[in-house]
């Protein structure tokens, strides 16, 4: 079984950073690893993955702004966040134990979640 828990979230001006953080435990080798989410009226989206063998993955709105990063030691998982716009408000989540990397159907553990909101 594996537990996760996000935080670092809160509210930021259009342009600002966040770094989101997530800590993991239990086994997450071999499987992916991600952010997601969620805004209000929509679906949960996937924005940053990282792969089996330690590669990334981005969604096209996340990419060039979004870093996402895991300290194995720590079992800690990071998203850093650029950039920001008002269309990023929403909740975010890390999930783990998935088996691709942006859909979230593939993902069995969850996080409650951690709310970013952008102010234009």
């Amino acid at each position: 079984q594996v537990q996760l828990a996000e935080s670092g979230g809160g509210s930021v001006q259009a342009g600002g950073s966040l770094r989101l953080t997530c800590t993991v435990s239990g086994r997450t080798s071999g499987t992916y690893v991600g952010w997601f989410r969620q805004a209000p009226g929509k679906e949960r989206e996937g924005v940053a993955c990282i792969k089996p063998r330690g590669n990334t993955g981005y969604s096209n709105s996340a990419e060039g702004r979004f870093t996402i990063s895991q300290d194995k030691s720590k079992n800690t998982l990071y998203l850093q966040m650029n950039l920001l716009n008002v269309e990023d408000t929403a909740q975010y989540y890390c999930a783990a134990g998935g088996s691709s990397c942006l859909s979230s159907q593939n993902y069995p553990f969850w996080g409650q979640g951690t709310q970013v909101t952008v102010s234009s």
